[in-house]
């Protein structure tokens, strides 16, 4: 620490505290100011840490809708089920009781 003190208050002290406070600004400028700066690489780390949890989350999707196409295409009455309580299908003769939402 003593060396820190003799150059801040040395001979050369004009030319140290112009240094301190040129880097200071630098370091500034580049954390908040810049193009490329440091809250930028934040925001883009978080905003692709949000991106890669939405893909996991449609790969999830993704594959639970093939396992839903592939039980329809391949299973006669799961289709059936499906159609009639998403399409409201009925067969003839079938009584129909459709639920009215306000």
């Amino acid at each position: 620490m003593g060396k820190l003190k003799d150059l801040w208050n040395g001979e050369n002290r004009g030319f140290v505290r112009y240094a301190v406070i040129a880097t200071g600004l630098v370091l500034v400028w580049v954390a908040f100011f810049s193009d490329d700066s440091i809250l930028r690489w934040a925001k883009a780390r978080l905003e692709l840490r949000q991106q890669n949890r939405q893909i996991e989350w449609y790969k999830r999707e993704i594959a639970a809708m093939d396992e839903q196409v592939r039980t329809l295409s391949t299973d006669r009455d799961t289709l059936e089920e499906y159609a009639r309580e998403n399409f409201h299908f009925a067969e003839p003769g079938d009584d129909v009781y459709i639920e009215r939402q306000d």
